[in-house]
């Protein structure tokens, strides 16, 4: 599930609206093409980048996030990860469980000020569990996540933000990462599966949209189908995380193909959804085979982070004949974004090759693998600490709720907008 929030969209929007969401899969985002793309901030000599993070540019607001998808991907490939790569992304845990998208001081406490997330806590959880041996984390960051379960059954990017496709579905991953059962995990009486359900557009024959998912509804509460939403919810409501594995999801007939071969369904299970989801996606590619972007205002141009989530989406859904196309035009064209994006780019090319069931290790002739590692930690990096801080102890540290809602609630809108742009995606677990 793609949890595609664009670092570079953030800050672009951060800068204008005094906001920012801190999620991202890399500067250079998913959801704008290359050319388009504004040029990834490399860190100052002041800012030299932590020891053991993967990537090279300023992780103010994707560090947790690139960090933990980087960790799903090499675990998926069976690769270890860089020297002190696990240890850092401990040290970025708030004690009440929760993740920022980067704190740069792992010693200082986190308080109310702690801008904590949905989304990098729910990253996080996925990454300790693929790992392994860090159980007592995952747990408590799931403690987290299910203690700012909204009412509708879903989650925001905030906690007690209004739930959206994207988020929900990453937490879906980590619950199911940590052996839960996500259908389960319910708040006043509704599930995670509802909360979906409730941003999957209806089938009508012929309507624009039809089976697709929104980000969030509208201010009148309508809904606007959404690609990346969608790729993202497809895959949480089949119960998956960001890792899916090839041949082992989703139903077994065909989820439909840029001819329109499938139908959208009028069913309401959660794997009707996904079915839907799918059909839609495999429909929205062009005949070169990718997504374009689905920013408002975007020029018509090819999205890459979407094209390879989608990938993901189908092959979570059954149809891994119609991944074929996206990946192969992937093949050709992921060179200058995946450079430019850093380390989740690549971890989102890894695990959509995997889904598809072809060898990212000769991606077009290019052994992604080794390009994601290339970023890590074996380099010369400033000295960091990542040594957990007892930041709530004393009951005085951040819940996610208040004071994060003050920093971003505001720019809750905009969120939707970079929301549009999150990688979200684990391995199969129960669903109910």
């Amino acid at each position: 599930m793609n949890v595609r929030r664009s670092a570079a969209v953030v800050a672009v929007l951060a800068a204008t609206a005094g906001v920012g969401t801190g999620l991202g899969t890399g500067f250079a985002p998913a959801a704008l093409a290359d050319d388009a793309a504004p040029a990834a901030p490399s860190a100052s000599p002041s800012q030299a980048i932590p020891t053991g993070l993967y990537g090279s540019t300023d992780p103010k607001f994707d560090g947790v996030w690139r960090q933990s998808l980087t960790l799903v991907a090499l675990d998926a490939v069976g690769e270890k990860p860089g020297a002190g790569a696990v240890d850092w992304l401990l040290g970025q845990q708030c004690t009440n469980g929760a993740f920022a998208a980067y704190r740069p001081d792992p010693t200082a406490k986190c308080d109310a000020k702690t801008a904590v997330d949905t989304n990098s806590t729910a990253a996080a959880v996925q990454a300790l569990a693929a790992v392994g041996g860090h159980d007592a984390q995952a747990e408590r960051a799931v403690g987290w996540l299910k203690d700012n379960q909204n009412d509708d059954g879903g989650w925001g990017f905030t906690a007690g933000g209004p739930s959206d496709a994207n988020s929900t579905s990453v937490v879906i991953g980590a619950l199911a990462a940590v052996g839960e059962t996500p259908g389960g995990q319910k708040k006043a009486g509704h599930s995670p599966y509802d909360a979906l359900r409730a941003l999957a557009l209806p089938c009508a024959a012929g309507a624009e949209g039809s089976g697709a998912f929104a980000y969030q509804p509208d201010k009148k509460g309508g809904l606007a189908a959404n690609a990346d939403a969608t790729a993202a919810a497809v895959v949480g409501s089949l119960g998956e995380g960001f890792v899916v594995d090839a041949g082992k999801t989703g139903d077994s007939g065909d989820s439909g193909d840029s001819g329109g071969a499938a139908e959208c369904v009028a069913g309401t299970s959660p794997e009707d959804a996904a079915h839907n989801g799918a059909v839609y996606l495999a429909g929205a590619l062009t005949s070169d085979g990718y997504l374009k972007s689905a920013l408002a205002g975007a020029e018509d141009q090819p999205d890459l982070g979407n094209t390879a989530d989608a990938v993901v989406a189908l092959a979570a859904a059954g149809n891994t004949d119609a991944t074929a196309k996206p990946l192969a035009w992937l093949e050709k064209n992921y060179g200058p974004w995946a450079a430019k994006s850093g380390p989740a780019a690549y971890a989102q090319l890894i695990l959509a090759a995997h889904a598809a069931g072809t060898d990212p290790r000769d991606f077009g002739g290019a052994d992604l693998v080794a390009q994601l590692s290339e970023t890590g930690p074996a380099r010369d990096v400033a000295d960091y600490t990542s040594v957990p801080s007892d930041d709530t102890a004393d009951g005085g540290g951040d819940d996610g709720g208040i004071a994060t809602g003050v920093v971003l609630g505001a720019g809750l809108g905009l969120a939707a907008l970079a929301g549009a742009a999150l990688t979200r995606l684990t391995r199969k677990r129960r669903r109910a």
